[in-house]
């Protein structure tokens, strides 16, 4: 895996929002609102992860599937979501963590301020009232930092949601350089985004893994990049 270090975070405008990062263990978030809630944040990074971590330890298969489990009315908000987008993007539930750490984190701090950007590794929560552009990073496809995608208030709250074979520690089986999801979930955008990738082996397989991933219910918008070509679908505004 190559790029590691987190240069795309430099990618999100965040207008007049104040920025901070809370780091705990494997979960690393650029969190951004109108007031500094480093606190809250990292009591409710602290509380989810209690959560997952619990529910793993009493269902070991969940952290190692790569096809859905069962949905479990019992276990807590976080792994319910996770389920439940890996349910509909057809994938194990890890693949939807990333997501499903970003939204909830942020539903808490919406209760403490109207604005939030929430990052964890490419993926992103937001609600926001202002227009927000988040730039592609695509490692060394020549569309990278070219292209960014407009998210309109009305549009949010909103998951936009990265999937790469060339860029970060993530598990994709497919090759794309970016595989873009939007949707008004973040977790359904993380596990679709992986569901998607999963499907790209080379440039000529952008229009199928769009067909596909068109037919995940909640999904709103998708891209892919592949070196030098990409494909989009739905609701995703490019600039």
């Amino acid at each position: 895996m190559q790029y590691l270090e987190r240069t795309y975070r430099r990618n999100i405008s965040k207008n007049n929002l104040l920025s901070y990062q809370v780091a705990v263990r494997e979960t690393d978030l650029l969190i951004s609102s109108d007031i500094e809630l480093k606190g809250p944040a990292l009591e409710s990074v602290h509380r989810h992860r209690a959560h997952l971590e619990a529910y793993i330890a009493g269902h070991p298969a969940f952290i190692s599937a790569l096809s859905p489990l069962e949905q479990d009315d019992l276990a807590p908000d976080i792994v319910r979501d996770m389920l439940k987008a890996a349910r509909l993007a057809g994938v194990g539930p890890m693949a939807a963590v990333a997501g499903a750490v970003a939204e909830h984190v942020g539903k808490d701090l919406l209760l403490l301020t109207p604005n939030v950007i929430v990052e964890n590794g490419g993926d992103i929560f937001l609600k926001c009232n202002e227009e927000i552009k988040i730039g592609i990073f695509a490692g060394t496809s020549p569309l990278s930092h070219r292209l960014a995608i407009r998210i309109r208030p009305g549009e949010t709250p909103a998951g936009i949601c990265t999937s790469s074979a060339t860029v970060g520690p993530s598990l994709s089986l497919g090759a794309a350089d970016a595989v873009c999801v939007k949707s008004g979930s973040a977790s359904l955008a993380d596990a679709a985004a992986t569901a998607i990738g999963n499907r790209v082996k080379t440039k000529k397989d952008i229009k199928k893994a769009l067909t596909f991933g068109a037919r995940i219910r909640g999904v709103l918008g998708i891209l892919i990049i592949v070196g030098d070509e990409l494909g989009a679908w739905g609701e995703m505004e490019l600039i």
